[in-house]
């Protein structure tokens, strides 16, 4: 059992991060304290927490034209979120019993003032799927922290949605801007997963998002 000697207190840097950092912050921990017998009784109502992420979540998408209501709209729930994620924070804090195994549960890290070894990344989150010219779809995600690269795979969807037998992969820089996915069938529904490569490899596929190609 991993326990240390001193009070843990929870890393803070989703009040700094970008948008998009927020939300796959805040879908982690919501993912992990969701039936989590360590922490029962959580102050913020996690119903709640999902259908603000899922609204902020469509907000980060509408902002990305630079409008600016809907900029503003993007930060306010961004900010909702970050105050249910402190008071979540705090909750786990003190009902973790000072055990770093249990603390680890809940999806928030442990703050550190000491030199930490490679941490695994956040797994990215498709947000969007547009269509794009013809043939090509453009697939926005969400950015993850200390991520070196992403890469993108894509297959057609099998009768009754199954997910694709085979796939093609894509690699692409950063998520700064939508990623173009070409050369696809019109006509056609794909299946499209994202992972983050960092320090220590490849982060898990996301959960897929499909479209039909036009």
């Amino acid at each position: 059992m991993a326990t240390v000697p001193k009070s843990i207190k929870t890393a803070l840097s989703f009040s700094h991060a970008l948008p998009e950092e927020v939300l796959a912050t805040g879908y982690n921990v919501l993912k992990n304290l969701t039936g989590n017998v360590n922490f029962p009784n959580t102050p913020v109502d996690l119903g709640v927490l999902k259908s603000t992420l899922d609204a902020y979540s469509i907000s980060i998408g509408e902002a990305k034209d630079g409008g600016r209501r809907a900029i503003l709209r993007r930060n306010q729930q961004g900010e909702d979120i970050i105050r249910m994620l402190r008071a979540l924070a705090s909750y786990v804090e003190i009902h973790c019993k000072d055990d770093l195994n249990i603390f680890l549960t809940s999806g928030f890290q442990p703050r550190s003032h000491s030199r930490t070894a490679p941490q695994p990344l956040l797994v990215p989150m498709i947000t969007d799927l547009e269509q794009g010219t013809s043939g090509t779809l453009m697939a926005w995600i969400t950015g993850v922290r200390k991520a070196k690269a992403y890469e993108f795979r894509f297959g057609v969807v099998g009768s009754g949605g199954a997910l694709p037998t085979s796939w093609s992969t894509q690699t692409v820089p950063n998520a700064k801007s939508g990623a173009a996915i070409s050369g696809l069938t019109p006509g056609t529904t794909y299946a499209i997963q994202v992972r983050a490569y960092g320090p220590l490899g490849f982060t898990e596929w996301s959960h897929p998002a499909t479209r039909m190609v036009i």
